[in-house]
């Protein structure tokens, strides 16, 4: 056993993802006033949590790894780290999240973090990802509730804007997803695991895509029409989008389905990234709004 083994089970790259989602969230809340401990204790606690999250995904996960070109040489299938070990790593992991965020954020973050984790390991990984076509969409709440758990650990409550952000984020899980499961249509199959496209094929996934966009795109302007962001915000929240949704439109003119799945799938990359980062710099509270409208 190597530590390289034990960062790979924790997935780094899903941890990164949702470092900026937290970050966004926690800015768009904090309107320029910033608390810097609790900022490091909202975003290493939310990172442990989805890293124990990552590491029972892994563990339950072990059967089918095995199966998917992607995935066969994972350290939990090559053996490298026992289950039992894995199952304490985890644990580990997730007492040390979720006390970071009940004890240095508070109670309301701590909960956002906890219904993630349930979902994930518990809905999606145990049982739906195996068993229902549906399970993508209810995995995509466990993969909205980092921002939304930023937000919370500043405001202290679950309002419109929270609601605004587990939404949106939902929404672009979506077309993300199925992206990859197009490029990855094989291993999918190959595992017997129900996503859409391997159900109900490919053309269906790529409608679905188009639509999931054009909802997270109307989700996404809800930030400034709430008054919550600005601007600069609403302009590259609609540039994204539409350049996005132009993308998934195309799907329909494609030769290569797998080469158009990967540019959908990159391209979702920088369209949340650029969206996290504006949402933290270009914030506006309601009361600023209103004070506009009125004088």
């Amino acid at each position: 056993m190597s530590l390289k083994h034990y960062i790979q089970i924790t997935k780094p790259g899903i941890i990164f993802g949702n470092v900026l989602s937290v970050a966004g969230g926690f800015f768009l809340a904090a309107q320029g006033h910033v608390d810097f401990m609790l900022f490091l204790a909202t975003v290493i606690g939310t990172s442990l949590v989805v890293a124990s999250g990552c590491v029972f995904n892994n563990w339950i996960d072990r059967d089918i790894d095995v199966k998917m070109e992607r995935t066969k040489n994972r350290a939990m299938v090559q053996g490298a780290i026992s289950s039992p070990v894995a199952l304490a790593y985890a644990t580990l992991l997730g007492v040390a999240g979720f006390g970071l965020l009940y004890f240095k954020a508070n109670a309301l973050a701590a909960l956002c973090g906890l219904i993630g984790f349930v979902i994930y390991v518990g809905f999606y990984s145990l049982y739906l990802k195996r068993k229902s076509v549906h399970g993508t969409l209810v995995g995509s709440l466990s993969g909205a509730m980092p921002p939304v758990i930023g937000y919370c650990a500043v405001s202290g409550q679950f309002d419109l804007a929270a609601l605004t952000l587990l939404v949106m984020f939902s929404l672009w899980q979506m077309p993300h997803s199925y992206a990859i499961a197009i490029f990855r249509f094989n291993d999918y199959r190959a595992a017997s695991i129900p996503v859409l496209p391997v159900e109900r094929g490919v053309q269906a996934a790529k409608k679905q895509i188009l639509w999931y966009i054009v909802a997270f795109i109307v989700a996404t302007l809800m930030l400034t029409v709430g008054g919550y962001a600005g601007l600069g915000y609403l302009a590259v929240a609609a540039a994204m989008g539409l350049y996005w949704l132009y993308m998934a439109w195309r799907g329909n003119k494609v030769s290569d389905d797998r080469l158009w799945a990967r540019k959908v799938f990159a391209f979702s990359i920088f369209t949340i990234t650029a969206l996290s980062v504006m949402m933290s710099v270009d914030t506006r509270s309601p009361a600023e709004v209103l004070m506009t409208y009125v004088h």
